[in-house]
């Protein structure tokens, strides 16, 4: 039985040298390493020889088997190596070819501006709250001194809500200004405060290459005992310097908005023309870029701080017409039809 044993040996390494794929030797493998393969019947059969037989038999046929066993792992091995030699000679490039691009993303070009605008009032000690899109009449209009009858309201044509009520005070709509966070700041918040407000609104209007029905706003408001014109001032021109540049030229002019007393209008000096007069500013030198002013002191009151004790400024800007001030974009709605090769610039 030891001549089997041998004979099994050198047929199987015989046979395991002219391999040369992987198919070949599972074949291999199992015919003799498998249940049923020779070593294996002859250890099966081992109980019915003598003591003496099975210890000698049995230690030679294990030494076979952990040969073939060794000898098929170091054989997988190099048929591996081989095939990834093949694989890598079929797969070689010049490399003198430029790289294939691999697209990275980023964020859209209106979310870079609220992050900028909001990290720039952070650094001057605002924090920066939301309020929620679907908002009550009563934060929307009534709370900054735009009742029912007021003329402003014309200016906003409104999505409304049916919520099946009859006060309206507790009509619902889409919030038109993000001024409408600044209303809950000064009812929930305790003075001082200063905060920056993004907010999407929405106007029922048509859209053209200056309007659309969904925008953003960023509100800002800082209430304080002793705030004065002059702070809303040096604030602003500081956040004007930061975003459009330091040589960037600001002017204040009085205006009217019902929820700050007196009113600004902030303006910087055109871009395009550099406050020569052109087409873009309507040959005055000065484009708009935001309202502001001294906040009302029944909008204060509404929000239960007593304006004889603490004073506040307001402000407001339309968001999308910052970047497109910056970089000379004359459509807005470049900024959401999708277009990634208007969007890739940013």
């Amino acid at each position: 039985m030891l001549e089997k044993v041998e004979e099994i040996k050198a047929e199987a390494l015989k046979q395991l040298d002219g391999i040369d794929n992987v198919k070949d030797l599972e074949s291999w493998r199992v015919y003799y390493l498998g249940k049923k393969s020779p070593l294996t019947q002859i250890l099966r059969g081992l109980a019915a020889l003598s003591i003496e037989e099975r210890k000698t038999i049995g230690a030679v046929a294990n030494r076979v088997k952990a040969l073939l066993e060794n000898s098929s792992g170091e054989k997988a091995k190099s048929l591996r190596e081989v095939q990834l030699t093949a694989e890598a000679k079929e797969a070689a490039f010049d490399i003198s070819l430029p790289g294939r691009p691999c697209p990275v993303g980023h964020l859209h070009p209106i979310t870079q501006t609220i992050d900028e605008i909001c990290d720039i009032f952070v650094s001057m000690g605002f924090q920066v709250v939301t309020g929620p899109d679907v908002e009550w009449d009563y934060y929307n209009f009534e709370a900054l001194n735009i009742p029912a009858e007021h003329p402003s309201r014309d200016d906003m044509s409104t999505y409304w809500i049916d919520n099946e009520t009859e006060d309206r005070e507790r009509a619902k709509l889409l919030r038109t200004h993000g001024t409408a966070v600044s209303a809950r700041v000064a009812e929930t918040m305790n003075p001082p405060i200063r905060t920056i407000e993004p907010a999407r609104v929405y106007r029922y209007e048509a859209t053209d290459a200056t309007h659309l029905n969904i925008y953003h706003n960023i509100d800002g408001l800082a209430v304080d005992k002793g705030i004065t014109m002059a702070d809303l001032k040096g604030t602003l021109y500081e956040f004007a310097r930061r975003f459009f540049g330091e040589d960037r030229r600001v002017r204040f002019r009085v205006d009217y908005f019902p929820f700050v007393e007196p009113g600004v209008e902030m303006a910087i000096d055109c871009i395009a023309c550099h406050g020569s007069g052109c087409r873009l500013c309507g040959n005055s030198g000065w484009i708009e870029i935001l309202g502001a002013g001294m906040t009302h002191p029944d909008v204060l009151r509404r929000g239960g701080i007593d304006p004889e004790v603490y004073t506040s400024f307001a402000f407001g800007m339309g968001l999308e017409r910052l970047p497109m001030l910056r970089y000379g974009i004359d459509d807005i709605r470049l900024f959401y039809n999708n277009d990634l090769r208007f969007l890739r610039q940013f």
